[in-house]
């Protein structure tokens, strides 16, 4: 990314899959994601109601990253992935993307979501509140 390139951030419910698995991939998540499971990330992206990407303002417009999100709009979103692309972490993408979540669902809107644990710094640098309570039932498969 070069020091002059402008992220533009937007709302994209009908996001590409092979360009949400590459940015898994390049943000790290995808060790926890299925990325090899085209048909799930696939269902994953058509359920969620709240997809928002970030994306260079160069020649391709390049996506960087990605918020995905299930919520009611009313009074909680759950953020299932905040991925950012290794190229562009640190210059303020994951902020952004959380800013444009806030902005789209509202000041009545809560935002949780689960962190891996080398981004919980990030978060709470960002004002998020860290929760104790927080319960799981673990996935089969």
């Amino acid at each position: 990314m070069t020091p002059t390139s402008k992220v533009f951030y937007a709302s994209e419910p009908t996001l590409d899959v092979a360009e949400f698995r590459r940015v898994l991939v390049e943000s790290g998540l995808g060790e926890t994601r299925p990325v090899d499971d085209e048909a799930r990330l696939k269902t994953m992206l058509g359920n969620a109601n709240l997809v928002l990407t970030a994306r260079l303002d160069v020649e391709g417009k390049p996506l960087v990253g990605v918020a995905r999100g299930v919520s009611d709009f009313s009074w909680v979103c759950y953020i299932s992935e905040l991925a950012v692309s290794a190229s562009a972490q640190g210059l303020g993408v994951g902020k952004g993307l959380m800013d444009e979540a806030r902005r789209q669902l509202g000041p009545s809107v809560g935002i949780s979501l689960i962190s891996i644990p080398d981004a919980v710094g990030f978060y709470e640098r960002i004002g998020m509140k860290r929760m104790t309570d927080a319960f799981w039932f673990s996935r089969k498969h």
